[in-house]
């Protein structure tokens, strides 16, 4: 396995080239042209035959010489829709940004591409590679397992990788269990009556139902959910009005619902639904809430997150893997998977600020670096990966 690492360390300025094209060309969501043209270019070169699956996805499966199951091997291509405001003299001008680090993901992926093919005789049945659009939206996975990504050949265990900024790089992390949490994205409109500022009265404020809204919110995963049961409500953005003098018809707010129990998750979402109706009516205003979006909570496979962890330790130094028996409040789409088949979701650190004074910025900060370094290594970790589960697991 260690021979594959060293085939991935030639690699590195192949994917130090790729992952900066993509970067430079970061695309949000399902529109992503650019970025799945390149992607289809470059399998076609390493010999694949890529489809187009759902809106702007990908998926391409290799085959080995020797009979057994199959493993899916997800990356997220899609961006944020933010200024990028580094100094990298190759960043993203065109109001879009790769703040996630998904752009390492595909860069990492289409490695692993390269690799699998050159030990394409030792694989035991098939490594599906799907490049994958909208994650950060939450329709991503669920478009792409609705379009059949599962099936034809039948998967039987999945695995993805993500680039963490502020954890020194190389490092790995495996979660046990839950390690990632459910995300609803919801939306709240308020309705009043637009008047002149100077005459309140004859109008109904829909900003100040909003304000009153979401000062009422605040109090739900502090007085109504239990402090051992993991919740977080934020709300990210709040706009209402383009005049100062003017009192608008309408305000609205847009936030996410991050919880570990899917239970809980629907249970704030209703209590969403009644404060803000009955903040509205106590103002004589009118609110609607919709769900946007949403993703289940992520349970990664404990088995397999123990084998992926000896294999990694078989290449880099063991102190290198971190086993977590928990995770944090992010949210992942690719936890659609989860349901499907047993999965494992790594993290691979991409730097701090000790280590250079450009990384450690948070995850979606418009001036967040990564480490181009650690490329090889995801390359490496997906496909040693993939192919030690489908040699030990050929005959289960």
């Amino acid at each position: 396995m260690n021979e594959i690492y060293q085939q991935a360390k030639v690699l590195q300025p192949e994917l130090v080239e790729i992952r900066r094209e993509i970067h430079r060309n970061a695309e949000v969501g399902t529109q992503l042209q650019y970025t799945k043209a390149l992607v289809k270019e470059k399998l076609i070169a390493y010999g694949y035959e890529p489809r187009d699956i759902a809106n702007s996805s990908v998926v391409a499966t290799i085959s080995g010489e020797l009979p057994g199951k199959t493993m899916l091997l997800r990356a997220d291509m899609d961006g944020l829709a933010i200024q990028e405001e580094t100094a990298l003299d190759f960043k993203c001008i065109n109001g879009a940004m790769h703040g996630c680090g998904h752009d390492m993901h595909t860069t990492m992926l289409l490695g692993a591409a390269k690799l699998l093919k050159k030990h394409q005789n030792l694989i035991h049945g098939n490594v599906k590679l799907l490049f994958q659009e909208d994650e950060e939206g939450f329709t991503g996975a669920k478009a792409v397992i609705e379009d059949g990504v599962l099936e034809n050949p039948k998967v039987d265990a999945a695995m993805a990788l993500h680039v963490n900024s502020g954890t020194p790089s190389n490092m790995v992390l495996c979660g046990l269990g839950h390690f990632m949490a459910g995300c609803t994205l919801f939306r709240i409109e308020v309705g009043g009556v637009g008047c002149h500022g100077a005459m309140p009265e004859n109008g109904v404020d829909p900003i100040n139902i909003a304000a009153h809204i979401y000062l009422s919110l605040q109090e739900i995963a502090a007085r109504e959910v239990a402090a051992q049961d993991p919740c977080v409500l934020t709300i990210g953005k709040f706009a209402g009005g383009q005049t100062p003098n003017i009192i608008p018809e309408k305000a609205v707010l847009e936030g996410t619902i991050r919880y570990k129990n899917k239970e809980t998750g629907d249970r704030i979402f209703k209590r969403i639904q009644e404060i803000s109706n009955l903040c509205a009516q106590s103002f004589r205003g009118k609110a609607a809430v919709t769900e946007i979006a949403s993703a289940p909570p992520l349970i990664n496979n404990d088995e397999m997150i123990h084998e992926f962890c000896d294999d990694i330790k078989q290449f880099i130094a063991p102190q290198q893997v971190m086993i977590l028996p928990q995770g944090g409040m992010g949210s992942e789409d690719f936890a659609s998977f989860s349901y499907r088949v047993p999965v494992a979701y790594l993290l691979l650190g991409a730097g701090t600020s000790q280590e250079n004074e450009a990384y450690g910025k948070p995850m979606h900060n418009q001036c967040v670096v990564f480490n181009e370094d650690v490329l090889c290594l995801g390359s490496s970790i997906l496909t040693i990966c993939a192919m030690n589960w489908l040699n030990k697991h050929r005959n289960d």
